[in-house]
């Protein structure tokens, strides 16, 4: 099934094999290590139990943004509340199905996070959502292959659901697009020259994890940075006229 696992700055080799195996066993075989502290490494492939070709074919990137760029919809997982920060929560039952109808258009991807740290609130900037798993909250501490495995689970069922998720009719907007069509409304904030009234540094950020809570469609990104670069030309219009 078309699901991409990306592991973010795994520290222990062993999570990484038992990750490959978690996801053997459902039938899914893309994995994406970013920056892992040591692979390979022959604890992975002992913990992978078999599942060696997964780790095999896994690909190596630098950061997080390398392994989304061309993906329509990421889902982060976490347990940490976010503060200000907000990120819509799913669980792993509601979200299966609309990575599942993603990943059939597109690209699609679950993203986990350093098992000591988890994922930081600048990782979440390249997600749509997150997806938390419910566990006792007296102790909700998974292991990273655990969390994988239960995400895992919950998409195998829902791809052998009787009825299948809709369909699309426009694919979504890989992140790729949507960093441009943040730093393209960048450029039109600062020729206004509007700034963040609450004092903050991060508007462009802000809007980014709206973008990305929207799941906008690449028709709808056309759309909105057709409406800036009208904005755009209508100031230097007014500006030569004046």
């Amino acid at each position: 099934m078309p699901i991409r696992f990306v592991l973010v700055a795994p520290r222990h080799p062993g999570n990484i094999g038992a990750t490959a195996r978690a996801m053997s066993t459902m039938g899914f075989h893309e994995l994406w290590l970013v920056a892992p502290a040591s692979f390979p490494h022959p604890e992975a492939t002992a913990l992978a139990a078999g599942a060696e070709a997964v780790l095999r074919s896994a690909r190596l990137v630098h950061s997080l943004k390398e392994a989304v760029a061309d993906c329509g919809l990421v889902y982060a997982t976490s347990a940490r509340a976010r503060g200000e920060y907000y990120w819509p929560a799913s669980s792993p039952r509601e979200a299966a199905p609309r990575l599942l109808a993603a990943g059939a258009e597109g690209e699609a991807a679950l993203v986990f996070g350093p098992e000591r740290t988890g994922l930081t609130n600048e990782d979440l900037a390249y997600c749509s959502g997150v997806v938390r798993i419910p566990s006792d909250p007296a102790y909700e501490s998974l292991n990273l292959a655990q969390a994988v495995q239960v995400l895992a689970y919950e998409l195998r069922c829902a791809g052998e659901a009787p009825v299948p998720p809709p369909r699309r009719a426009v694919a979504l907007a890989p992140v790729a697009e949507l960093e441009k069509l943040t730093a393209h409304l960048g450029e039109v904030l600062t020729e206004v020259d509007f700034t963040d009234r609450a004092g903050g540094p991060n508007l462009l950020n802000r809007l980014a994890r709206i973008f990305g809570r929207a799941e906008l469609d690449q028709h709808e990104v056309n759309v909105l940075r057709g409406l800036l670069a009208a904005v755009q030309a209508r100031r230097r219009r007014a500006g030569s006229d004046a």
